[in-house]
């Protein structure tokens, strides 16, 4: 039946604004501002998030303190290093230098977003279309401009001429706001980028240097946001740990993670570390469809990117089911608990890297073998510098330095013998204070396996 509705309309009762000259510009800011305004990083974390926060009477961070903090972070790096600015492409450091975000794991393999921080100058978000209220919130954005991606999606066999019209975009910068220096650093960048920034007289340096320098020590306000994505992480635990019963597989327990992360505002997780029963031994194998047994170990490892952008990087190892564990079971957690309480007993400021790792406990000759492959690594917004191998897995290349107070690392065990059928996985994430060391992360061991 005819509806007696123009063809290609969206519903008899759509109004559509009827169009004026000259009011293009004027709506497009209208539209602009009102996206801002209603940005995820304005609206913030939701009532569920902010009720455990101050329950655990977290205090809000200083955002816009944090901001500048981490810009002059990376200037002073880049200052110290004799850059002219950073020209930045991974989601995580455009984060650290704008706390700005769009489609991050998307844009982690399709490069179709960068930044440019000059050290004495502006800060320039180049953004996917349309994008430019993403970062209208946080006040460190000086201009955005539109993207020039020159990935094969985008140009195809014309990259030669897309990169190009990139180049020139960067050069432009660099030359306006550069002081005559032509260096600059980058984290991320192809071959064709080399050769064209090099072509308007522009030389590229490590920006990987640059910016894990930048994010090794963390403000005041950098802590409260990592606490707070911590909390959120435990809470999303707590709600796995209640739907761990006999019969449920590996993935649906693994969803509750997700799904709690998700709900207080958190972002991604990195990894699918969940494993039960044999699949514990060895690890590093991926989540999968299992049915987890009465009986079983399940061991995690959350790689969690929360509120704020934060990671909570824990590793919890919990017995399934209403029964008791079995002595090897006791054994293999007993093992990997003193050695996680050992190892963080050591982290203070001042020691050295390499005299830490000399210190540490390690497993025992059984499961020697099958050990994680680091004892420490660096934590913030993901991942960091430094990552401190076993003693012995230590070679000349290995990077040394010095805990300061303002660092955040994990401290990992993984305990399971060469062709055992369980292992258990322990992480805990450590502040380096001033006198010592504080453990941030205080989701309790399950207290039957510590027996």
């Amino acid at each position: 039946m005819d509806s007696g509705a123009p063809k290609g309309s969206f519903g008899r009762h759509r109004k559509i604004m009827p169009f004026v000259s000259g009011s293009i510009e004027a709506l497009r800011e209208a539209s602009r501002e009102k996206a801002a305004s209603l940005n995820q990083h304005v609206l913030g974390y939701g009532a569920q998030a902010e009720a455990e926060w101050a329950a655990a009477g977290i205090a809000a961070p200083d955002l816009s303190a944090m901001r500048k903090y981490r810009l002059e972070r990376i200037r002073a790096e880049l200052r110290r290093r004799g850059y002219a600015g950073a020209l930045l492409y991974d989601p995580v450091n455009i984060r650290y230098a704008t706390d700005s975000t769009n489609m991050q794991l998307w844009v982690a393999h399709n490069p179709t977003r960068h930044c440019f921080v000059a050290t004495a100058g502006p800060v320039v978000l180049f953004d996917y279309f349309s994008c430019e209220h993403l970062s209208d919130h946080s006040g460190i954005v000086d201009e955005v401009r539109p993207a020039v991606s020159w990935m094969y999606l985008y140009s195809g066999e014309l990259t030669e001429q897309k990169v190009r019209r990139w180049a020139t975009g960067i050069a432009d910068l660099v030359r306006e706001h550069g002081g005559g220096n032509s260096r600059i650093a980058v984290d991320h960048i192809n071959p064709e980028g080399v050769e064209e920034l090099a072509r308007f007289g522009v030389s590229i340096g490590n920006g990987e240097a640059v910016m894990e320098n930048a994010r090794l020590l963390k403000s005041p306000d950098e802590i409260l946001a990592m606490r707070r994505a911590i909390v959120a992480c435990e809470a999303a635990m707590g709600e796995m740990e209640h739907a761990l019963k006999p019969g449920i597989s590996e993935n649906e327990l693994w969803a509750e993670l997700h799904r709690g992360n998700i709900a207080r505002g958190g972002e991604w997780i990195e990894t699918r570390l969940l494993t039960s029963g044999p699949r514990t031994n060895p690890w590093f194998q991926e989540c999968s469809s299992r049915n987890i047994e009465t009986g079983d170990l399940v061991a995690f490892d959350t790689d969690l990117i929360g509120p704020y952008g934060f990671c909570a990087d824990l590793s919890r190892t919990w017995l399934c089911g209403d029964t008791k564990p079995t002595n090897e079971q006791r054994d293999l957690f007993r093992i990997a608990a003193d050695q996680i309480e050992h190892n963080i007993a050591l982290m203070q400021p001042g020691v050295s890297f390499r005299d830490l790792v000399e210190r540490s406990a390690i497993p025992p000759g059984d499961c020697f073998p099958t050990r994680y492959g680091v004892l420490y690594h660096g934590v913030g917004l993901a991942d960091e510098y430094p990552t401190l191998p076993h003693a012995s897995d230590w070679t000349p290349d290995t990077p040394d330095g010095v805990l300061e107070p303002g660092m955040v690392l994990c401290v990992e065990s993984y305990i399971g013998r060469l062709g055992g059928r369980e292992g258990v996985k322990i992480e805990e994430q450590i502040l380096i204070t001033e006198t010592g060391n504080e453990k941030l992360s205080t989701y309790p061991l399950d207290a039957r396996l510590l027996g």
